[in-house]
């Protein structure tokens, strides 16, 4: 049981991991401190992608479902078990990950601006 459970929250933490690499940017918007994690979660994201590393949590889910018994994740890992062919069609991998870029850098511009104009002298109060 215990193994189990150890997979399962490994797969949890993939999926927020993942999330927040889409969207962390825009949480940073916020509590702009996220930004460098979220810079340190982005850069480990493009090196994953471009070098084909495998990812710890990938190791740890499939460890943790081994020793329970399960079926460990297939060698190609948890983009290829969970994503690719379940949210989107395989074939539009390169797609996504644009898709995510794109977001990922539109999260960076809003992020800078809003940094800019908070530095910037307030505006007039025209009440």
């Amino acid at each position: 049981m215990t193994y189990r459970l150890i997979g399962e929250a490994a797969m949890v933490l993939h999926f927020l991991f993942l999330v927040f690499m889409a969207v962390g940017g825009f949480l940073a918007w916020r509590w702009p401190r996220l930004i460098g994690v979220h810079l340190a979660v982005a850069a480990w994201g493009v090196a994953s992608a471009v070098t084909g590393m495998e990812c710890p949590l990938t190791v740890v889910e499939d460890w943790g479902r081994r020793n329970a018994g399960e079926q460990g994740l297939p060698p190609s890992g948890f983009i290829d078990h969970y994503i690719e062919g379940v949210i989107y069609p395989e074939e539009h991998t390169n797609l996504a990950r644009l898709g995510v870029a794109a977001l990922v850098l539109a999260s960076w511009s809003g992020y800078l601006h809003r940094r800019r104009r908070a530095g910037s002298p307030p505006a007039v109060n025209q009440e």
